[in-house]
């Protein structure tokens, strides 16, 4: 059967697996009427807003990868993916919000942080199946119950887990045109890919890659890189690179990590760590933590 007459690929989870070796957590942190100028420094990893109605005018700073200002005035959410400085200022009528911070395991080394634009913006009445979500979120911060805190932040977990899957499904609609969103939203690419998020360690050719997606090895590499911006080989680098990072924040060992992430030896694997940071991973740590 040639690639052209090849049936609809079935249904995959394009994220658990990801989401499984780079963890989100966000963080409740304000929720109710907008009654002055509130200020969000970029010091968090990224921010969640729902704006349940009203008008509001957010600004940017000058010269960033974003307009200096944006006027919401229909119930819309708002992901900062990575950090960026935002100013909320209430229009009339006033606005409420509900906010949280997000922290993406991994950092900017996330695959995720780097595969979105700065800001995804979009009315909840887009986001086809949100409003349960949103709903529960909101009664659960209009008023202190027991167990607040902690359910409001599995909520926003949920409203998260749920705007990067109609990204997935919508890669245009939020300005993506190349990179892992894109990789993830071609059927066959996504194949390929979902099995390396599931299985780093396994031994990854590129003859194993394309067999994975149903495609020729060389149609495979081509239509990767084109998609991707990378070759295969190189995102395989990535991806086992960002998890050794993330993990070794985390204190677990080169010899333990050596055998998760594909390689033969704790040497090897800080062979090739050197190679992708320019650090050696006792170095690298280092410079993590300065003056530890």
């Amino acid at each position: 059967m040639t690639e052209s007459s090849a049936p609809v690929l079935p249904q995959i989870d394009r994220l658990s697996g990801l989401l499984e070796q780079f963890r989100i957590n966000t963080h409740l942190i304000d929720a109710g009427p907008l009654r002055g100028v509130r200020r969000y420094a970029g010091d968090a990893q990224g921010h969640l807003h729902v704006v349940r109605n009203g008008v509001l005018r957010v600004t940017h700073p000058t010269g960033g990868p974003l307009p200096e200002e944006v006027l919401v005035d229909v119930p819309s959410v708002l992901f900062y993916p990575r950090p960026v400085p935002h100013e909320f200022h209430p229009g009339a009528p006033r606005p409420e919000t509900t906010c949280a911070s997000l922290h993406l395991a991994g950092g900017g080394r996330n695959p995720l942080l780097q595969a979105l634009p700065p800001l995804i913006r979009l009315p909840l009445c887009d986001v086809a199946g949100l409003a349960p979500s949103i709903d529960l979120l909101l009664s659960e911060t209009e008023r202190v119950r027991c167990g607040q805190r902690l359910l409001a932040d599995h909520l926003f977990e949920v409203v998260l887990i749920q705007l990067l899957r109609w990204t997935l499904d919508h890669p245009e609609a939020v300005g993506v045109a190349s990179g892992l969103i894109a990789g993830l939203a071609d059927p066959r690419l996504a194949r390929a890919l979902v099995a390396i998020h599931e299985a780093p360690a396994d031994a990854w050719t590129l003859q194993r890659m394309a067999r994975t997606a149903g495609m020729s090895r060389t149609s495979f590499a081509t239509t990767f890189r084109r998609v991707m911006g990378r070759t295969p080989g190189e995102y395989l680098t990535q991806l086992r690179m960002g998890i050794a990072q993330h993990r070794l924040r985390q204190g677990d060992s080169l010899t333990h990590l050596a055998g998760e992430l594909g390689y033969a030896s704790p040497s090897a694997l800080s062979r090739a760590f050197s190679a992708h940071t320019g650090h050696s991973p006792r170095a690298w740590l280092a410079l993590q933590h300065p003056g530890a």
